[in-house]
């Protein structure tokens, strides 16, 4: 069983970058689709207090639900935005990745660098071609 733990949209190219990260490090993290099976009310509020960021920071924003909700104006609750992110998962914002060493919302993809507890064993390039990671397992930027 690993210790890392990834909610994770294979649709998007931020989060199939962060778990290739994840996978550079020779890890297999335990994969959770959250747009399948999304986190419970609880776990959700556990998250975004262990990001230590505020409810409204996990909001993706340029999704349909976002503008149909009306939720750019600033009159809801952190409960009724919870509320939405549970009964509209793609309105959480991801990929988000936990290890033992913290959780993190990692935009962008090298975020998770910070909280892996195993070095990088190779060379690594985005998707888009902006190399991340040299030969030698060292952080380019």
């Amino acid at each position: 069983m690993s210790n890392i733990t990834i909610y994770h949209n294979p649709a998007c190219g931020t989060s199939r970058n962060t778990l290739e990260l994840i996978h550079n490090s020779g890890n297999e993290p335990t994969i959770i689709y959250y747009l399948d099976t999304p986190p419970s009310h609880d776990e959700l509020l556990k998250l975004i207090a262990d990001m230590g960021i505020s409810v409204r920071a996990l909001l993706r924003k340029n999704v349909e639900p976002y503008e149909q909700l009306g939720l750019a104006d600033g009159d809801f609750t952190d409960e009724q935005l919870i509320e939405f992110m549970l009964q509209h998962p793609i309105l959480i914002n991801r990929p988000i990745v936990v290890t033992p060493l913290g959780t993190r919302l990692c935009r962008p993809s090298e975020i998770v660098l910070d909280i892996l507890p195993e070095p990088q064993k190779g060379a690594f390039v985005k998707e888009d071609g902006e190399k991340v990671i040299d030969e030698a397992g060292k952080r380019i930027k």
